[in-house]
């Protein structure tokens, strides 16, 4: 390694100190900085003097120095962080960020953050599996207005390269699982996995932050006070150097931060909801019971018999209690009718959703049979209690006032 550049008293001008306390970002008034870019890392030294580079050349022609390229550096066995000192003797935008006691990607970001001058806050991988000029993209739909502008793999423009099929089918998957647990919040991007964004800091400032793992965008979106999103399309390239840290481990962290997210945002109707699913579940029990183990039934029968009532119960508990007003706004009748239908065939896919994750996990992350099927269980509640909301218990809409020569017609 060749030598790192300091000043008088041992200390790099590019050094950077490490936030302490909570995970929040700091308001700030505008400055000189437009844009703060954070590169958080961890034995990077092969890819970070080409992706420094790049970006630079970019963003020297669309915000000429008013920009600020933050490295966060896990203190990695490669010295990386010593590469990006090297880097700021050529690029005066380039900070660095060495933590010793603190680590993990999401909150490498926000510690970055938290020490950025910049009206707008943004993110990068540093394995160049993001194409550094889509950042100008990025940008440019911030300067028009939006709160959030994501990069994306599923958008015009977009896509994954040479993923096998089942690389493919992980990354939906997780997608899907996002939309099963957090509708309103992954629902929102195409692309909820994505790790290149830029957000106004004045969405996040002040929200105090909880990511888990190395995705970050959905606790950008959930707990800040995000207005508009744009996408960008961009194709995601295969790292060429440095080693993948795309494990199983990576989904399910994504999964244990949904779970966790969602309970932080749930509403007090999912609260209702799961106390009725509960005595759903003891119903169930006991018809089956009194049926196989009373009567002799056929354990089949006796199960679809159970099955049956409970949901019935269920709908009725919830069309009473968890959704009254809904419901009160729908009307009884053949409306309920309806709603029991779209109830039952909603509970339905739930089953078959439920039995798909514990295969999936069980199969291919070789998770405990046991700790599979209670993520399942928490997912499918998630899956039941959104879908009904849309579809069972949706929301009437109001009527329209009748256009001005329509109402003259009417007096006519």
């Amino acid at each position: 390694m060749s030598t790192v550049h300091v000043v008088e008293g041992g200390r790099h001008p590019a050094v950077l100190d490490v936030p302490t306390g909570d995970l929040s970002v700091p308001a700030l008034r505008a400055g000189a900085i437009k844009l703060s870019l954070v590169i958080p890392t961890f034995n990077e030294s092969r890819n970070l003097e080409e992706l420094v580079a790049r970006l630079a050349s970019v963003l020297d022609v669309c915000l000429p120095g008013r920009y600020e390229l933050i490295i966060v550096d896990d203190d990695s066995p490669d010295e990386t962080w010593a590469v990006g000192l090297r880097l700021a003797d050529r690029y005066p935008a380039v900070r660095v960020m060495r933590r010793r006691h603190e680590k993990g990607l999401s909150t490498a970001v926000i510690r970055g953050w938290q020490a950025a001058r910049g009206e707008v806050l943004a993110v990068i991988d540093a394995d160049l599996q993001h194409p550094p000029e889509v950042v100008e993209r990025l940008w440019a739909e911030v300067a028009k207005g939006a709160d959030l502008a994501a990069g994306s793999r599923h958008v015009s423009g977009g896509g994954v390269g040479d993923w096998s099929l089942l690389r493919r089918a992980l990354s939906r998957g997780a997608q899907l699982l996002g939309l099963c647990v957090l509708p309103s919040v992954v629902g929102r991007v195409s692309d909820p996995m994505s790790g290149y964004f830029l957000v106004r800091r004045s969405a996040i400032a002040g929200a105090t932050l909880s990511p888990l793992g190395y995705k970050i965008l959905i606790e950008v979106i959930g707990r800040g006070r995000i207005g508009r999103i744009a996408e960008v399309g961009y194709v995601f390239r295969e790292r060429t150097a440095g080693e993948s840290k795309a494990t199983s481990k990576v989904y399910l962290e994504y999964l244990r931060h949904l779970l966790r997210l969602r309970m932080a945002l749930v509403p007090a109707r999912f609260l209702k909801f799961a106390a009725v699913g509960l005595t759903g579940v003891a119903l169930d029990m006991l018809i089956l019971w009194l049926l196989k183990g009373r009567l002799g039934w056929p354990l089949t029968l006796s199960k679809l018999v159970a099955a049956e009532t409970a949901m019935a119960s269920n709908f009725l508990w919830n069309d009473l209690w968890t959704f009254g007003d809904l419901a009160e706004r729908q009307g009884y009748g053949k409306a309920r009718l309806r709603r029991f239908g779209k109830f039952n065939a909603v509970c339905a896919a739930g089953v078959a959703l439920s039995v798909g994750l514990l295969d999936m996990q069980v199969g291919l992350f070789g998770i405990n049979p046991y700790v599979a099927n209670a993520v399942a269980i928490g997912v499918t509640t998630g899956w039941n209690f959104w879908m009904n909301k849309v579809f069972s218990w949706s929301a009437p809409q109001p009527l329209r006032a009748p256009a001005p020569a329509q109402r003259r017609a009417a007096g006519a």
